[in-house]
């Protein structure tokens, strides 16, 4: 009997979708000084319009920390002697660099809060040196590999086949990132204008714009939304639904992303940032100016931006080694 791999991926996305996360509830005793701050300086990030991806990492990272200072009640009492003894823990538990220097980096941004307060003169965490981290340039699909991805119909694999040529459309035809994916509202998209109203890191919002491709997928999708509603009864205003008629979650846009990328043939380790990264490079390439890039990512910083000419120049070296005759 054949697999129905649309039946397979639905299936297993509803499963996703009603997974829950559980927690015990922790028996009650006084919270210590440390424990009281830590948790204050985790709601002021919120206050400053933090990421909520920033929030998440932090609170897990500090969380980590409160637990191997465990009952600790002054602050003087932690010394960078005692935050290094932390990251050599986590390097026994198998994090990686990239987990330890972000960890690093909470334990820094926590310490500058305290000293504003007041709550401590020093900052020990800035006695420790940051990981040393390898600099490896991701890998970007080209845009004959990109091609492959819309060309025809979805694959069987797409449990939704309009909502995932639409994801697919919008992450990469636009350079969004999964969160904000996910946080498009029908009412953000303005199609006369042919731009979309998108909400980025620390609550700042940038309109995109999007092209025909992107216009044509809206129209395959927005009616199949549509009938999805009434077949569940109920109402969003969540562009992209999960197959329960709610808003879909990055969790579910990554596997989704790399489910039907596979399926394509392009590697496995293709995630949704890496239609970003192509959607930056590929504008590259065919000569856009990198101010303008910069815009239409949402990155504060230029040099953020400027990585991406790293990665142009690598794919021009690699060009110029196959194919010009002195090349070698």
């Amino acid at each position: 009997m054949p697999i129905d791999f649309r039946k397979l991926a639905r299936d297993q996305e509803r499963a996703e979708e009603q997974s829950r996360e559980c927690s015990g509830a922790a028996p009650d005793r006084e919270r210590t000084k440390v424990e009281q701050d830590i948790d204050d300086f985790l709601r002021s990030l919120g206050e400053r319009n933090a990421s909520r991806n920033t929030v998440l990492a932090y609170t897990k990272d500090l969380r980590g920390f409160v637990e191997y200072v465990s009952g600790e009640t002054d602050w003087a009492n932690i010394d960078h002697v005692r935050i290094r003894g932390f990251l050599s823990h986590l390097y026994e538990r198998g994090l990686s660099k990239t987990s330890v220097a972000r960890t690093l980096a909470a334990l820094r941004s926590l310490y500058r809060w305290l000293a504003r307060e007041g709550v401590v003169e020093q900052n020990p965490a800035a006695l420790v040196s940051t990981p040393r981290l390898p600099k490896k340039l991701p890998r970007v699909p080209t845009i004959e590999e990109m091609s492959t991805v819309f060309d025809g119909a979805m694959p069987d694999e797409a449990a939704f086949p309009e909502r995932e040529r639409l994801m697919f459309e919008l992450l990469y035809g636009c350079g969004i990132r999964s969160s904000e994916l996910i946080g498009i509202n029908l009412d953000d998209i303005r199609s006369a204008n042919g731009i979309i109203l998108i909400r980025g890191k620390g609550k700042k919002q940038r309109y995109v714009p999007f092209g025909d491709a992107v216009k044509s997928a809206l129209s395959e999708y927005l009616p199949a939304r549509q009938k999805l509603l009434a077949e569940k009864r109920t109402s969003s205003r969540a562009l992209l639904l999960n197959l329960r008629g709610s808003r879909l979650t990055t969790r579910s846009v990554g596997r989704i992303v790399k489910q039907i990328a596979v399926a394509r043939g392009l590697s496995p380790d293709v995630h949704p940032h890496t239609l970003r990264h192509a959607f930056g490079t590929h504008l590259l390439e065919e000569g856009a100016d990198l101010r303008a890039i910069q815009e239409l990512l949402g990155h504060e910083r230029l040099s953020t931006t400027q990585r991406y000419t790293q990665l142009t120049m690598k794919h021009v070296l690699e060009v110029y080694d196959k194919t010009h005759p002195r090349a070698t």
